[in-house]
């Protein structure tokens, strides 16, 4: 069997830590994910998803993240079934984090930076908006040169290993 997620948005709210009876931490957020597309109205739109974080991990997004943050995620998707309030049988579907990281320049990240967190809505940069390595220098063009360039190497027909 297959349960792979790997995703990538916006935080909708500050994560949340807490902890289990036994002392372990959980943090729990959504993220907001663009689906690439305008709809009729020119509106983009996006996809929510609730995740959840243990241990290190949560610890991690509630020290580096909030609200507006770009961050990236894989992990696994996870149902359970819960009671609400009135004791309506509900079932959660949510990402269960594996791995947490960055996913804009530490420039950008509102936390690194002291900037406070941006406002939602705002789309991620483009990837060509980011910096970009210096030019390399064009590969010399060998059909430039002579056929006297090049040294005749005498062949006995023995391999040299």
């Amino acid at each position: 069997m297959l349960n792979v997620v790997a995703i990538m948005g916006r935080l909708v709210a500050d994560p949340q830590l807490r902890q289990t009876n036994t002392g372990k931490n959980v943090a729990s957020f959504r993220i907001a994910c663009d689906r690439g597309r305008k709809d009729a109205n020119g509106q983009f739109q996006a996809d929510f998803f609730d995740v959840v974080a243990w241990d290190r991990s949560a610890e991690f997004v509630c020290r580096y993240f909030q609200k507006g943050s770009l961050i990236a995620i894989d992990g696994r998707l996870q149902s359970r079934n819960y009671q609400d309030k009135n004791g309506n049988n509900r079932t959660a579907i949510e990402i269960v984090a594996s791995n947490i990281n960055f996913a804009a320049p530490k420039s950008q990240n509102p936390v690194a930076s002291g900037m406070g967190a941006p406002a939602y809505g705002n789309p991620a940069p483009a990837p060509a908006e980011y910096a970009r390595p210096a030019a390399q220098p064009a590969a010399p063009a060998y059909s430039a040169g002579s056929n006297d360039d090049f040294a005749l190497i005498e062949d006995e027909g023995d391999l040299p290993f």
